[in-house]
């Protein structure tokens, strides 16, 4: 019964999600709206979105709205309720409404995270018991500001608009303003405060004052709902009320909201692509980050009874600690009473929304745990947590058993790896003694020449002063990538206050460092690898990748791309900058690096890297690490091809935890691929060894 509801579902999903292109009289502007897709085409099984709608449905659920990839993956609604139907906010308002207006603010700098709130609340200029209270604080729930329902104020209900004090002052702002007490200094603690929030509204609404949208309503509806398609009759925010203070008009940003399910998937969907809407910005991704990130105030109270609340953003949520076991760590929230919630996954690109009562009587967050993030992440498959699609050429990847893997040179990690014109592969290593006969001091950038096949390999151990470096970890030079061109070996190192190319003419007897360095990004670049001496190479540019990082130990959300002729590498002023795609799918490059672009996103995931062109495939095959604490020894990794160096990535192979530690860095050398391609040996530091093991393609059809 259930799985045809779903399909009905689906059909009339189908019927009902179209794109619709506006011809206007001066431009071509395309209507945005999401398309249906199976739940095995985006990386779910039937059986568990079934299972998933089930358990909401018997928990008072209304709606449930699952968005993959910009397709939808699932849309439920309960029989009395429908897709136009406008559903009570509570406080997922204090995301939509109060995170939004503060994003916006932001965004226009008309205020900043860590102004104190005297600034725009004169009255309490020289009150020195809400000295230190910031706009951070007040998004925060730790500001001190003491929470509604408390019994020195005779008790209030700020949200519900009852309170004892109706006949002295009718309205919540001047309430929180003038009377709601400090229960402890600002920045110290955590309470759960609507008061803070409406304060909030109050700082964000004067420092609207004198532009062109002087209050929260109007401000979202011109500059977020109207232009990502949001009718006016989808929405309400503010109980519906207008309050004027102190000349100013006030709207409640901590609950009194009612959407549509799609309405707020919307809003999910722009802060998804942190402020991009099909082409025009919004809002500058930096805003759209950092209110969606761990604020850095203190966490909330997880007692006895409290379940797993997760860290505070910006009048948002978010999983960053991983309290929501689960639940990706890049995830972010909004939710209110009655488990009204959004939740935004960017390593998923995915957005969900679900709206009716509470789930869990005696726990919110565990009852949004247990009864929707545990079987939501069930019914995704191993590889749903890929940030692409599947491959449409490569199915999946066929592994040698654990026992059939060769590692030599125990200790040493790194291995960037190249194809010379000799024939043999020149590799280099870091923190390590390299191949036997080890050499006498631990180096952090040795040299090494392979020869042999992958079964049948050895290592020579390549000495020379001009780039043989020491120093543990961040403390030594250590090489991100190798590439022979025409008989010459070049070489990028990381930690050279980002990073820095040398060069040999003799097969890595002697070497010339550049006089130059990355200043900013490329903290980790990586050649792209064609054939023997750059054989087969796409035209006569080279290509290096790095995670958008000035350091090789942090991780960024993209990876980021540069470009500059074979006969120029040596030229800094000769390197351009991947910046985006034109409307015919053609790369734009520029000169100026801070207009890069990425070239593949996967939101605080994206690390060390090797990139290779497998010609018997003709596709670009792109091996990952993701983050971890130990990848040598334990963690995932994730293999993208594409038919172009700057994408479109699909998904080849995802996992979060390999049978074997995937290593910090890993690539599958051009000179170890069969001709049809379909036989490679990535080459991978885990272990901390030189590591070989056999991969077979699986295709397609």
């Amino acid at each position: 019964m259930l799985r045809n509801s779903l399909q009905t579902i689906l059909a009339v999903v189908t019927l009902s999600c179209v794109s619709i292109a506006l011809v206007a009289a001066q431009e071509k502007k395309a209507v945005f709206d999401w398309m249906p897709a199976l739940p095995e085409a985006q990386g779910f099984t039937q059986q568990g979105v079934e299972r998933l709608v089930e358990t909401l449905r018997e928990r008072d659920t209304k709606c449930l709205l699952i968005v993959r990839n910009d397709k939808v993956v699932c849309e439920w609604y309960a029989p009395d309720f429908g897709p136009h139907k406008k559903h009570y906010s509570a406080s997922l308002a204090k995301a939509l409404v109060g995170g939004m207006s503060l994003l916006l603010a932001l965004n226009d700098g008309l205020i900043g995270v860590d102004d104190p709130a005297e600034k725009y609340i004169t009255q309490w200029q020289g009150d020195s018991t809400r000295e230190g209270v910031t706009i951070r604080h007040l998004a925060t729930h730790s500001s001190g500001v003491a929470d509604a329902h408390n019994d020195s104020l005779g008790h209030f209900d700020i949200g519900g608009w009852k309170t004892r004090f109706w006949q002295r002052e009718p309205d919540p702002f001047t309430i929180s303003r003038d009377w709601a007490p400090m229960s402890f200094k600002p920045g110290t603690g955590y309470e759960y405060s609507n008061p803070g929030m409406a304060l909030l509204s109050y700082c964000i609404t004067a420092a609207l004052q004198g532009g062109e949208h002087q209050d929260v309503r109007t401000l979202l509806r011109e500059r977020i709902m109207r232009p990502i398609g949001v009718e006016d009759d989808d929405w309400s925010i503010g109980y519906g009320k207008t309050y004027s203070v102190d000349g100013m008009d006030m709207v409640a940003n901590w609950g009194g909201g009612a959407f549509t399910a799609r309405a707020v998937a919307r809003i999910g969907r722009l802060m998804l692509r942190r402020g991009d809407w099909d082409g025009r910005r919004l809002f500058d991704a930096k805003w759209g980050r950092l209110v969606t990130s761990d604020a850095g105030t203190p966490e909330p109270y997880r007692g006895p009874g409290e379940g797993p609340t997760p860290r505070a953003g910006l009048a948002w949520w978010v999983n960053s600690d991983g309290v929501l076991k689960q639940l990706p760590k890049d995830a972010f929230m909004g939710a209110g009473a009655g488990n009204q919630i959004l939740i935004v996954i960017p390593s998923m690109n995915m957005v969900v929304v679900r709206m009716g009562g509470q789930m869990q009587p005696d726990s919110f967050w565990g009852g949004i745990e247990s009864c929707l993030v545990n079987p939501l992440m069930d019914a995704a498959s191993k590889t749903s947590l890929a940030p692409y699609p599947p491959s449409p050429v490569i199915k999946d990847i066929e592994w040698a058993p654990m026992d059939s893997i060769t590692r030599k040179a125990p200790g040493g990690d790194n291995w960037p790896i190249t194809w010379a014109d000799d024939g043999a592969l020149y590799t280099a290593y870091g923190d390590g003694f390299g191949f036997e006969p080890f050499v006498e001091k631990k180096l952090s950038l040795g040299l090494v020449k392979v020869s042999g096949t992958p079964g049948a390999f050895r290592g020579e151990n390549l000495r020379s002063s001009d780039i043989e470096q020491i120093g543990d970890g961040a403390k030594g030079k250590k090489a991100s990538g190798l590439l022979m061109i025409d008989g010459v070996l070049y070489l990028l190192a990381r930690n050279a206050d980002n990073a820095q190319l040398a060069w040999s003419e003799d097969y890595g007897k002697t070497w010339q460092w550049a006089p130059w360095t990355f200043e900013t990004s490329f903290g980790c670049p990586t050649f792209v690898q064609f054939g023997k001496n750059y054989a087969k190479a796409r035209d006569e540019y080279v290509y290096l990748v790095s995670q958008d990082s000035d350091s090789a130990y942090e991780t960024s959300d993209r990876m980021v791309m540069a470009r500059v002729h074979q006969a120029n590498i040596k030229d800094r002023k000769a390197y351009e900058f991947f910046q985006g795609l034109d409307d015919a799918g053609a790369p734009l490059w520029t000169k100026n690096l801070n207009q890069r672009g990425a070239m593949f996103e996967h939101p605080g995931r994206c690390y060390r890297s090797g990139i290779t062109y497998n010609a018997g495939l003709k596709r670009y095959l792109w091996c990952q690490t993701l983050p971890g604490a130990a990848p040598r020894f334990s963690g995932g990794f994730g293999i993208y091809d594409a038919p172009e160096p700057w994408g479109p990535w699909t998904t080849v192979y995802f996992t979060e935890l390999w049978d074997v530690g995937p290593g910090e860095t890993s690539s599958f050398p051009p000179a170890w691929m069969s001709s049809d391609g379909q036989t490679c040996h990535l080459v991978f530091s885990g272990d901390d060894a030189f590591s070989v093991r056999k991969a077979v393609m699986r295709l397609n059809n």
